[in-house]
């Protein structure tokens, strides 16, 4: 659950100003919060939304370890060549996963190098999940893996 962080009228009045700032301004309070020079091909958007977020981060604090450690690691892996996203829920080879589609009740083995379905092996949860289905279908999400976005 989030925290909840008591109002700071003298922020939200600036966050509200934020919209109809000029360019110019905007760049000068860039400046102010980052130390750096603004870059210059920067989007009015992206650069409000970055003051903001500074202005939020100065007042309530930046971002918890583990999500320090986590772009630490996407960081490290993108100046290696590797790939960037975190990887999915690790699910261990052996565990049945269970899904009720239409009356029909659907169990799925998570193997080594895939899914056991139906007495086959299937790829993916994703290629179980349009089997049963009949659609594209996110097959971490349609087992209960990963919560909707």
């Amino acid at each position: 659950m989030p925290k909840r962080y008591a109002p700071n009228q003298a922020l939200e009045t600036e966050l509200a100003a934020l919209p109809d700032l000029p360019r110019p301004e905007l760049k000068a309070r860039w400046q102010e919060l980052y130390a750096t020079p603004c870059p210059p091909k920067m989007s009015r958007k992206i650069l409000r939304y970055a003051i903001a977020y500074r202005l939020q981060e100065n007042v309530y604090g930046g971002l918890d370890k583990k999500t320090r450690r986590l772009l630490d690691k996407a960081a490290a892996n993108l100046a290696a060549g590797k790939p960037v996203m975190p990887q999915g829920p690790k699910v261990k080879p052996g565990t049945r996963l269970l899904r009720e589609w239409h009356g029909t009740m659907h169990e799925v083995v998570v193997l080594e190098d895939g899914v056991q379905f139906r007495d086959e092996t299937w790829p993916s949860l994703t290629a179980v999940a349009r089997e049963i289905t009949g659609v594209h279908w996110s097959g971490p999400r349609f087992f209960g893996l990963k919560a909707r976005s």
